[in-house]
């Protein structure tokens, strides 16, 4: 599934295109594509956001929303393999496109393409962001106020109601492994599989520590060790592993290259040589290094 660094990239992309874009068309052509749309239908031509002009491209741990010159926000979750495209029209159709936006201007069309259709849009009113952030004028769709601050909100201060301490505490307050802890995105938001066991592994902590084990510096390194790891990522523009993950213009993600734990099992550590290994974790997989991240 694409965590934050992917969705960054995706976001950071579509933002310098889609702003001051006018919808001419919504056309759904998979059910699925839609099935948590909870406000206006976006099948029908009289969708309130057709003709509507978008003011800005938002996000919030895996989740992009579209804002617009009316009080409806456009929600895209990627899922497992959703990719958002903007290609040239008129575009060659991909047998797995499941939604396109057309504009007014006609020069592209924005693709949501989904192999596994996990992902889907949403059309959802803007209410009050409980998290008090310094962005998107303090406003946030509806059904994702329960999702937490990100990690990269939070430790740049873009939340008010969310500090770096506070998160630290957070987490040693909890007593499942820290890795089911991480996973939580009502605890903070972003981190899946693949940064989860990078940042454990610099961190060089095991994912089935009790987080109410760890110490306060502990933590700390353990989130200064993400947040390095996901900058790192949206500068490669994100982890391609499948190839299911697209950037808009079509192309890979290449941080794969600088992984050092997932995927990596059977291969050496690069910090201690020791050969990294696969345990099953929550129905999922762990990479750890035995040496490195002993269990505690």
């Amino acid at each position: 599934m694409p965590e934050l660094p992917e969705v960054e990239t995706v976001r950071s992309e579509l933002a310098p295109w889609l702003p001051k874009k006018k919808v001419a068309a919504i056309r759904i052509l998979h059910p699925r594509a839609t099935r948590r749309n909870t406000g206006p239908s976006l099948r029908s031509a009289k969708n309130p956001i057709i003709g509507g002009e978008i003011n800005s491209v938002n996000r919030r741990g895996k989740f992009i929303w579209l804002t617009f010159d009316r009080p409806y926000a456009l929600i895209i979750h990627l899922g497992m393999s959703g990719q958002v495209l903007l290609p040239k029209s008129p575009a060659a159709l991909s047998p797995h496109l499941r939604a396109r936006i057309e504009f007014t201007n006609g020069k592209r069309e924005l693709h949501f393409i989904d192999q596994r259709t996990f992902g889907y849009l949403a059309l959802e009113e803007l209410v009050e962001d409980p998290f008090a952030s310094a962005e998107f004028d303090g406003q946030i769709p509806r059904s994702i106020t329960h999702i937490a601050p990100d990690l990269l909100e939070v430790l740049n201060g873009k939340v008010l109601a969310r500090s770096h301490k506070e998160l630290n505490a957070m987490i040693r307050s909890r007593k499942s492994e820290i890795k089911r802890v991480l996973l939580n995105q009502e605890v903070v938001s972003g981190v899946g599989n693949i940064y989860a066991d990078e940042g454990l592994w610099s961190a060089k902590i095991h994912p089935e520590t009790r987080a109410h084990h760890l110490t306060e510096r502990e933590v700390d390194r353990l989130l200064n060790a993400l947040a390095t790891i996901m900058a790192r990522a949206i500068e490669a523009g994100g982890t391609s592993i499948d190839e299911q993950y697209k950037r808009v213009n079509g192309e890979s993600g290449y941080f794969d290259v600088e992984l050092d734990a997932y995927g990596r099992d059977g291969e050496p550590c690069s910090r201690c040589g020791t050969l990294i290994q696969r345990l099953r974790f929550m129905n999922r997989s762990s990479h750890l290094c035995p040496k490195c991240q002993k269990k505690g």
